[in-house]
């Protein structure tokens, strides 16, 4: 039986603790035995109160420590551990292997996913991204990993820092899209649910091609009368700038602008 801990309480802890309690409904090797919360309250709807701890100096001996708290608190996080050598991984997307404390072993255990509390996901389709210092380890990680997804990687620092970036354009900025369509949907009094069959299938055609191919749209056309038409609607200058900016990057089909 692999023994895991998870250290944080936030968006993506609270997913994996749902994701490894209900692997072990599923009599799976892997039992979590104990997460650390500042807050107990937080996650008490998620497991026994037993298992939450609020201080750092009592987590037990695990297998495997999930450090899954944010960025920024990754390195404080990990060098306030009061053990040595035993195997401590993060779940972030920007933040390289070496910034864990070299007190003990490093790795990363990143589920490539955008997480909102309540919101439940299919944990079996999130693609976990791996990396560790030595094969022994990247063997526990991937065994873990696969318990609660069927998408596991072997991805290297550089490599995560990569598909973070890419990460952000299709999912943060392609959100912040969505709010701008809202937003001027609204101030014309239209409703936005007029646009999610657009947005739905938009998202379905990339599954069977490629962006590139799935590209439409006046500036795929080269359209100038369209957009010149969209360019005098737009008075939010932001909207405006997103709109020009987007527009060139499309017409140069990702060339020097």
């Amino acid at each position: 039986m692999t023994k895991v801990i998870i250290i944080g309480s936030g968006n993506v802890a609270q997913h994996l603790i749902a994701a490894f309690q209900n692997s072990q409904k599923l009599g799976t090797e892997i039992d979590l035995i104990q997460v650390f919360s500042r807050q107990k309250e937080s996650i008490a709807h998620l497991l026994d109160l037993d298992k939450i701890t609020d201080d750092l100096a009592t987590l037990e001996e695990a297998d495997l420590y999930i450090i899954a708290v944010s960025d920024d608190a990754i390195p404080a996080v990990s060098s306030l551990l009061s053990f040595k050598n035993r195997l401590v991984v993060h779940t972030s997307g920007s933040i390289p292997l070496n910034a864990l404390d070299d007190d003990n072993r490093k790795g990363v255990f990143y589920p490539l996913q955008t997480f909102t509390k309540h919101k439940e996901v299919d944990f079996k389709t999130i693609p976990i991204c791996l990396e560790s210092e030595n094969a022994t380890d990247f063997q526990l990680l991937e065994k873990v990993a696969k318990i609660i997804s069927d998408k596991v990687f072997a991805i290297n620092s550089e490599q995560r820092k990569a598909l973070h970036v890419a990460a952000v354009f299709v999912n943060n900025f392609a959100n912040h899209l969505y709010q701008i369509g809202s937003e001027i949907c609204q101030e014309n009094q239209v409703p936005f649910e007029i646009l999610k069959p657009l947005i739905t299938e938009t998202a379905q055609k990339i599954m069977v091609l490629s962006p590139e191919e799935a590209q439409t749209g006046p500036a795929k056309r080269n359209d100038s009368a369209t957009i010149r038409t969209h360019e005098a609607f737009l008075s939010n200058e932001n909207h405006l700038k997103i709109y020009k900016t987007l527009t060139q990057s499309i017409q140069h089909n990702g060339k020097k602008l």
